[in-house]
């Protein structure tokens, strides 16, 4: 290897970087270039990078298939050649690294088969390890790993091996001595690229929210589940049901992590485009000593964080006894399909995205927040029975500030009701009017169009879409917007008594309502409260009971959706698969 052993990994060195497998053998004919000429490059690589090669040094470049090298280097150091390289293959080789580290990691086979000289540069594994980190967000050193194991608490397991004496837990993680960056990328990350970001559980009314992450040398699937009710500020928590890994033969394995037996055998199989189902291929792993009963048990201090005894209310004792015998049905197999976080604009009344709330006794649910013009929309991410997962829980009318009387006043439940149901009687006036008015102001525009030129009915269209899109008063200067007293009125009860005792702005909106199993589904009218950018609520008047959301604060990636007409359809296709 003539140009780059130490500082690329290709071939053998002194002092190389790269751990080199021992049953590797040097391929290459070329011979090794004097150490003296190496040092020489390797402390000039700064300057290569930063501004191009000051003039004079000298530069040594392989011959191979590409060529030989455009300029040469005698006895004394002094450049024969051009002073400008002719070709890309005439570049320095540290130069080269940089150059080929910023190609897709799909394009650098393509790019080996040029040349010899490109076909060792591209086995450099500071290529591979940028196109892991930028590509996949991968953060961890394999070296380090494979000295200190995997951070997480969550990778740890009970142990089940009574061979292992070692202590109570383990780590179990493969040999990663013979492993490099560009075996993770092709054997591990790229295969299932696909899989990674945001997904929802077909878990019939519950549903869910699934994370698949890259997480050091695992690809991991994070089921995230609300806190316990009613903390609606605590942290999500989350629950890992499926990693990828590699072991020593470079293939990805697959196990499930549901149970309380440690990783075991799984599958991932892809049912079509974002859409994927996982497969436990060991069920037993799944079951307690106990059975069903110490299952449940345990399930509940989970879910709930309580036992059975401390939940007096015997309806929430129904709901959550149904809840974990439909659940269970769903430990061996589970399909996911792929959800997007709404895009952000700036005239948003608050940044979207995803937050938690309170919803009687179904517990704590969580809703993803969009906006969508001049109205502000709440769908459900988990579910319940009544109102299951993919549905529109809120729909706000962000055209229709509510202004809050003083304090004595908004005690008086009477007098939010008559600013409330005002609201809604003003909405269904408007409503009728539209409709009759509708074929009257379509005939008049087709008239105009008659007699007026193409041009100008073509301004006067484009005037009427750009009157019907403006934003509302109310998400023009949401912010400057002071702070005023709130309190819930007399009756209203809430889960959580520790809501803000100040908001920004109110609006009309209504709530979605239904009897066990989704039947009879109506929208109710209420009252949107937006407390500031993290918690806003939403007070039932019907129901009289009052819901606070919180945002989830988590980083999640690969979520975001590409453009709003992808979020939109997302958001149709959520409602009909629990429709």
């Amino acid at each position: 290897m003539a140009v780059c052993a130490r500082l690329c990994g290709v071939g053998q060195s002194r002092r190389c970087r790269r751990r080199q497998r021992p049953n590797q053998q040097d391929q290459s004919s070329d011979s090794d270039m004097d150490e003296e000429e190496e040092e020489r490059i390797e402390g000039r690589r700064q300057s290569y990078v930063g501004g191009g090669p000051e003039s004079g040094v000298p530069t040594a470049g392989p011959s191979d298939s590409c060529g030989s090298s455009s300029s040469h280097v005698n006895r004394r150091g002094t450049s024969t050649g051009p002073p400008h390289p002719q070709s890309l293959a005439d570049l320095p080789p540290e130069l080269l690294v940089e150059i080929l580290s910023m190609l897709p990691g799909t394009a650098l086979p393509n790019v080996a088969l040029v040349c010899k000289k490109f076909k060792q540069i591209i086995n450099t594994e500071t290529i591979w390890r940028r196109r892991c980190m930028e590509e996949f967000g991968m953060k961890d050193d394999l070296r380090k790993m494979e000295v200190g194991g995997v951070s997480s608490y969550d990778l740890y397991v009970k142990r089940i091996n009574p061979r292992v004496k070692s202590g109570r837990f383990m780590k179990l993680l493969p040999d990663y001595e013979h492993m490099d960056y560009r075996d993770v990328y092709t054997h591990l990350l790229h295969p299932y690229r696909h899989i990674l970001g945001l997904w929802q559980p077909d878990i019939g009314p519950y549903g869910g929210l699934l994370n698949v992450v890259v997480d050091g040398l695992f690809i991991i699937g994070w089921m995230y589940l609300p806190p316990h009710d009613p903390r609606v500020e605590d942290p999500m928590r989350r629950r890992p049901l499926f990693r990828i890994h590699m072991w020593e033969s470079k293939k990805a394995t697959v196990e499930c992590m549901y149970g309380h037996k440690g990783p075991h055998k799984g599958d991932i199989q892809t049912v079509k485009k974002d859409e994927f189902s996982t497969k436990c291929n060991q069920t037993d792993h799944h079951r307690m000593p106990g059975g069903r009963q110490e299952e449940f048990r345990t399930w509940l201090e989970e879910e709930w964080g309580r036992t059975l005894e401390e939940i007096f209310h015997e309806h929430m004792q129904e709901l959550i006894l149904m809840k974990f015998i439909y659940t269970s049905q769903y430990d061996n197999c589970l399909t996911y399909r792929r959800i997007y976080l709404p895009p952000a604009m700036p005239s948003d009344l608050l940044c979207p995205g995803l937050f938690k709330g309170t919803y009687g006794s179904h517990g704590l649910e969580i809703v993803m927040l969009s906006f969508h013009e001049n109205s502000a929309r709440a769908t459900k991410i988990t579910g319940d029975p009544n109102v299951p997962a993919g549905q529109l829980t809120l729909d706000v009318d962000l055209s229709r500030p509510v202004v809050l009387p003083d304090l004595e006043q908004q005690r008086n439940i009477e007098e939010l009701s008559r600013l409330v149901l005002g609201m809604r009687e003003e909405v269904q006036r408007e409503a009728t009017q539209s409709k009759g008015n509708s074929a009257t102001v379509k005939g008049a525009a087709v008239g105009a169009c008659g007699v007026a030129s193409d041009t100008e009915c073509v301004e006067m269209e484009h005037d009427a879409r750009a009157d019907s899109c403006q934003p509302g008063p109310s998400r023009a200067a949401t912010n400057h917007h002071e702070a005023q007293p709130f309190v819930l009125p007399m009756g209203v009860t809430a889960r959580n008594e520790m809501y803000p005792r100040t908001c920004r702005r109110c609006f009309y909106g209504t709530g979605l309502i239904a009897g066990h199993g989704f039947t009879s589904p109506e929208r109710t009218p209420g009252l949107f409260v937006l407390f500031d950018q993290d918690h806003f609520g939403f007070i039932w008047l019907d129901l009289k009971s009052f819901s606070l959301y919180s945002r989830l604060t988590d980083h999640l990636a690969h979520a975001h959706a590409p453009n709003m007409e992808q979020f939109e359809a997302m958001l149709c296709n959520m409602q009909s698969w629990t429709s």
